[in-house]
């Protein structure tokens, strides 16, 4: 009467071992798929001793981490189509921005020797007098320009002219305001209009990054206001 053969243990180890090894052969990625779990699991199940077969509950242990596994695979797919939407989501908003004007904080602009500079001063509430001051690179003050009193974004113009009626040279500017409130003088956050000459996105597609003249690169989430 013939018997079936007897598989040792360390016969199916070396079994499953050779099915690892051929699975890792083709694999680029560092961690296995669904795929690769079930070729592993059949591989076991083929190879097990039948005097000690499978315990039922590991089984369904590993088909629970099968099932984990293809939840995440398929969740990893989803992120991945939700991230190109975004991207392209992210682009196609940023180019319905280029030629608009745009106003972020800022306390420095680019002056191009022709056009003005447009901003405006945040003033807090009882101010008796606000000013700002233009400085060049050297930190030498070149205009004085009286601002607005009353509370909140109070708009300035620079028209690109010192105090002495000189025109200034193109270059980097700085902007420097201060209120008397109370007899006390206090630095105010200034805020400075630019136009968007083009947009960026990073690597990850989910940073907008509008490109001006004036204030060079502007991360979308400084934008106080797009005009």
């Amino acid at each position: 009467m013939s018997t079936s053969p007897i598989i040792q243990p360390n016969a199916a180890s070396a079994a499953a071992a050779a099915a690892a090894a051929s699975v890792a052969a083709h694999k680029t990625a560092s961690t296995l798929g669904i795929n690769d779990f079930l070729k592993l699991m059949t591989t076991q199940l083929k190879n097990q001793d039948p005097m000690k077969p499978l315990d039922g509950t590991e089984m369904v242990a590993q088909l629970a981490q099968f099932g984990t596994v293809s939840g995440v695979q398929q969740m990893n797919t989803t992120l991945s189509t939700l991230s190109d939407s975004l991207r392209a989501s992210q682009a196609l908003s940023g180019a319905t921005m280029v030629g608009h004007e745009i106003v972020a904080q800022s306390g420095t602009a680019s002056f191009d020797g022709t056009n003005g500079i447009v901003g405006g001063v945040d003033v807090p509430s009882g101010a008796s007098s606000v000013s700002l001051t233009i400085s060049d690179a050297a930190g030498q003050v070149l205009r004085h320009i009286t601002v607005g009193t009353m509370a909140g974004q109070q708009a300035f113009r620079w028209d690109g002219k010192t105090d002495s009626g000189v025109q200034a040279a193109a270059g980097s500017y700085t902007l420097t305001a201060t209120a008397n409130v109370g007899g006390a003088t206090q630095g105010l956050t200034t805020a400075v209009a630019a136009r968007v000459s083009s947009v960026s996105l990073d690597s990850s597609g989910t940073g907008l990054t509008l490109n001006t003249p004036e204030l060079g690169a502007v991360a979308l989430n400084q934008v106080q206001q797009i005009i």
